[in-house]
């Protein structure tokens, strides 16, 4: 079975796994770092993050209130981005159709500065910029709800050429935006830092987008 086929028959399954992950996370995140406990917040300090929140464009580190939530969505979108940057730099010599090579560049332009940005608030926040393990976050594993890919998913589709890897790049990459919404959305919910919320946003909305435009690229192909 091709990691396409993997994928595809994989989908309604990860997308209800995600709305249970979700839902757990929001009431662990709620009992250490939301509502009136203040035990899970701290303040954020003046070290500069590298790029501004989405936008690629320098920005100061976010003020304002640091919670738990916070930290463990930049801790844990910084290696969910940088897989999607990984699957995207494969489109260039792989990839047949123009659409596919012209989105693959996008998600670089985007992702590539919101990683940057990441770290740096982090590393203000006196934070560990690597999240401790967890599941679904593990490359060598299979699909977790956060819609990572497993190390053999990312072996086949890095042998895979013209349509084929059309085809499986668009199914791949749709789960793995799915993800990144999920959390992005627990993050809405959930934070407390503005600039962290305000790349929460950009995410949900940037990638749902994408998500409508690989579907209808699926559907062409």
């Amino acid at each position: 079975m091709t990691a396409f086929t993997r994928a595809l028959r994989r989908t309604t399954a990860r997308r209800a796994a995600a709305a249970g992950v979700v839902a757990a996370g929001a009431l662990l995140l709620s009992a250490c770092g939301s509502g009136d406990d203040t035990s899970g917040t701290h303040h954020g300090t003046g070290a500069s993050a590298t790029a501004g929140a989405g936008t690629g464009t320098a920005s100061r580190t976010p003020a304002g209130e640091v919670n738990d939530a916070d930290v463990m969505f930049a801790q844990m979108m910084i290696p969910h981005h940088e897989q999607a940057l990984e699957m995207a730099r494969l489109a260039g010599g792989r990839a047949s159709d123009a659409e596919i090579k012209d989105l693959a560049r996008k998600i670089e332009r985007a992702q590539d500065p919101e990683i940057k940005t990441m770290k740096g608030w982090l590393t203000a926040w006196n934070e560990p910029t690597a999240a401790p393990s967890a599941s679904g976050m593990d490359h060598g594993g299979g699909h977790g709800a956060d819609g990572m890919m497993s190390a053999a998913d990312m072996t086949e589709l890095k042998a895979m050429k013209g349509t084929e890897f059309d085809k499986a790049f668009a199914q791949m990459m749709i789960d793995h935006h799915e993800g990144a919404i999920a959390m992005a959305e627990d993050e809405r919910r959930e934070g407390a830092n503005p600039d962290a919320r305000k790349l929460a946003a950009a995410i949900v909305k940037g990638q749902s987008a994408e998500v409508e435009q690989l579907r209808g690229i699926l559907d062409r192909l």
